[in-house]
């Protein structure tokens, strides 16, 4: 199973979430069965690490974003990963504008779709917020992480 998570720039949402999500799939023993990656739909920070601000209050949390920003790229990504999951509903938008077949628009989801506790509708963008912003992005992207796996697991997937 391979997993892109998509956000505008892939230097604050994606990463954390890639973060997040390989730290609880080792935890789960997954790691052979389970890979993830991040992308932005723009790639303005192309080449850079994860956000300074979000990397360093994910650190106090335990989670390490090595990730490197990237665009996302239609003809190889909706073919490479089973699911692209956007941190937004713009981000929702331009991964469907990006492919035109309705099988491939079937990997497209919205992140807080798995969440199981918090009742949020997107994972918001803490990038001009402070640190609450970022610590909120972080409890959303933890919920929503279990429950990916969940859904996975219950799926059949893995």
């Amino acid at each position: 199973m391979r997993i892109l998570f998509v956000c505008l720039g892939n230097i604050c949402r994606s990463p954390a979430a890639e973060g997040i999500f390989n730290h609880f799939i080792r935890e789960r023993g997954l790691e052979k069965l389970v890979a993830c990656d991040s992308a932005g739909i723009v790639g303005f920070h192309e080449g850079e690490g994860a956000y300074p601000k979000m990397k360093s209050i994910a650190g106090r949390r335990g989670y390490e974003l090595t990730s490197i920003s990237r665009p996302v790229r239609p003809g190889v990504d909706f073919e490479k990963f089973d699911l692209l999951i956007g941190m937004d509903d713009q981000n929702i938008k331009e991964l469907n504008r990006m492919v035109a077949d309705t099988k491939l628009k079937s990997k497209i989801h919205k992140m807080t779709e798995f969440c199981t506790f918090h009742l949020h509708s997107t994972v918001p963008d803490p990038y001009y917020g402070d640190t609450k912003d970022y610590e909120l992005v972080l409890d959303l992207l933890e919920d929503a992480c279990v429950g990916l796996i969940d859904f996975i697991l219950k799926e059949g997937e893995i």
